[in-house]
């Protein structure tokens, strides 16, 4: 058995398990595919999750440890400096806690559903008039600078800033509507690798909106409510999936009645099925 991958997690961490919280993944995950959300939050059975890349997670924890230096200093990082942010690393005592997105993050208790969402920041600023800073950690490899985030498979990127913004103004704090990416590249011009990658490092400005969080929160929870299954993403490759496999194992699924079996072909193998 993969110790990778399982399918199917304990009740207590379902909806309605006394464990289970809305990560800001899930809620991603809801805007992305209804139906997808639904299997993994209410039935219990979750996607296959991708694949570590251990390179990023290094790159978080350096950065976080070079942050945390300029926290305890009170000091600006030289990137903030570079591009005129006015603005340190926030200093205070649940910066742990709100990193911590496995299993704590910045909680809030949204009235109108119940629903506890969470997120864990990767790092949060404070400039002159004291307003928070979302701050988002990408590494990457590409050629050319990178400065701006546009492609459509950029949207996750953007609401996830968006949720973080919207947690912390719903535990009252006073938060700009600009974050940053901080954005680690590794560059491919050096003559030899040498054992060794070196980074160019940018801070990527993203201006949003947190008016859509309540609206996609009460759609949410009706979703998790209804014994309906939803529709499928139109774009979802994992729905996509699984209807096609569906339809290619169901034949093997002989029929259970005699009388139907005489009736129709021995195996059914519906065309237009949708429920996989």
């Amino acid at each position: 058995m993969s110790s990778f991958y399982k399918p199917n997690r304990r009740p207590d961490y379902n909806y309605g398990g006394p464990k289970w919280t809305l990560s800001r993944s899930k809620i991603d995950l809801f805007m992305e595919c209804s139906r997808c959300f639904y299997i993994d939050n209410k039935l219990g059975v979750a996607r296959p999750p991708g694949f570590p890349f251990n390179l990023n997670s290094a790159v978080d924890a350096l950065l976080k440890k070079e942050l945390d230096t300029h926290r305890v200093n009170g000091t600006q990082h030289p990137l903030a400096k570079e591009y005129g942010l006015d603005a340190i690393p926030l200093a205070h005592a649940k910066m742990d806690e709100w990193r911590n997105a496995l299993s704590q993050g910045v909680k809030y208790v949204h009235p109108a559903t119940g629903l506890t969402v969470r997120g864990g920041v990767d790092d949060i600023w404070v400039n002159k008039d004291g307003e928070l800073i979302v701050i988002d950690y990408k590494a990457t490899s590409k050629d050319g600078k990178i400065e701006s985030l546009d492609e459509d498979w950029h949207r996750g990127y953007k609401r996830q800033l968006e949720i973080y913004q919207w947690l912390l103004r719903m535990n009252g704090f006073k938060v700009s509507d600009t974050g940053y990416w901080f954005y680690a590249n590794a560059t491919k011009d050096r003559e030899a690798f040498d054992a060794r990658l070196d980074f160019e490092l940018t801070l990527v400005p993203y201006t949003g909106s947190t008016d859509w969080v309540e609206d996609v929160l009460i759609r949410l929870k009706a979703c998790l409510d209804s014994d309906a299954l939803p529709p499928a993403g139109e774009e979802c490759d994992y729905c996509r999936y699984r209807e096609a496999a569906g339809k290619a194992l169901i034949k093997f699924i002989p029929l259970k009645s005699k009388k139907i079996a005489k009736e129709e072909p021995e195996y059914e193998t519906p065309e237009n099925s949708t429920l996989f």
